[in-house]
């Protein structure tokens, strides 16, 4: 089995789909949009082969209270090396991007820091 991708519900499509692009390196596919339902999305492909559905709905907190009981907890990307966590983490501080902790090891052995995105959902930012 493999995960084919994870999915986020945003009210602004294009703000993050430039955050991913930017910071983890995606290629943004197509939008997709159905009119009548009043949604679009759009997938972000990485070059693992990981990919991330963005998604929108004119009705977003009832689809959200609708679809789920509880939600994600972050998602995590993997770089080369601890340096590569330090280096991005500190840019990504310089240009208002949130970080919420690190880089540190943490108690489980990793690497990691852990930023925001626009929408305030967790990345971690760990070392492969």
């Amino acid at each position: 089995m493999t995960i084919t991708h994870a999915a986020i519900y945003t009210q602004n499509l294009k703000k993050l789909e430039e955050f991913y692009c930017r910071w983890f390196g995606g290629k943004a596919g197509p939008e997709y949009e159905n009119p009548s339902k009043g949604f679009s999305s759009r997938f972000i492909s990485f070059e693992s082969g990981a990919r991330l559905e963005l998604m929108h709905s004119r009705n977003l907190n009832e689809t959200v209270r609708r679809e789920f009981t509880a939600g994600y907890a972050h998602l995590a990307f993997s770089t080369e090396s601890e340096r590569e966590v330090d280096n991005l983490t500190a840019r990504m501080k310089e240009e208002g991007v949130p970080v919420v902790s690190g880089p540190r090891r943490t108690g489980d052995g990793y690497y990691e820091s852990c930023v925001l995105d626009p929408d305030g959902n967790r990345v971690e930012i760990t070392a492969g």
